[in-house]
C-alpha cells in the first residue's frame, strides 16, 4: 500500500496563477519525485502602483513515498 506525504511550498510568478503553480511543481520536483497532485490552499496578489504586480499561492503538494524509503524508517 503506498504511503502519501503532504508538503506545504509558497510559489510566486509575475505572470499569472497557472505559472506560480508551474514554478511550484519544478522546484519541488528538484528534490521531490512522484508528485501526484496540487492543491492550492491560498492565493494573494501583490499590488503596485494599481496594478497586480505578483501572484503568490500558498500549495500542498502530495507525493507517494519510495518502498526503499519507507523501509528504512
Amino acid at each position: 500500500m503506498p504511503i502519501v506525504k503532504v508538503i506545504e511550498v509558497i510559489a510566486s510568478s509575475e505572470k499569472g496563477i497557472e505559472d506560480a503553480i508551474s514554478n511550484a511543481v519544478m522546484e519541488v520536483s528538484k528534490t521531490i519525485h512522484n508528485i501526484d497532485s496540487v492543491f492550492v490552499k491560498d492565493i494573494k496578489v501583490h499590488v503596485k502602483d494599481g496594478k497586480i504586480s505578483t501572484y503568490g499561492l500558498i500549495c500542498k503538494v502530495s507525493f507517494r513515498l519510495d518502498d526503499a524509503a519507507r523501509q528504512q524508517k
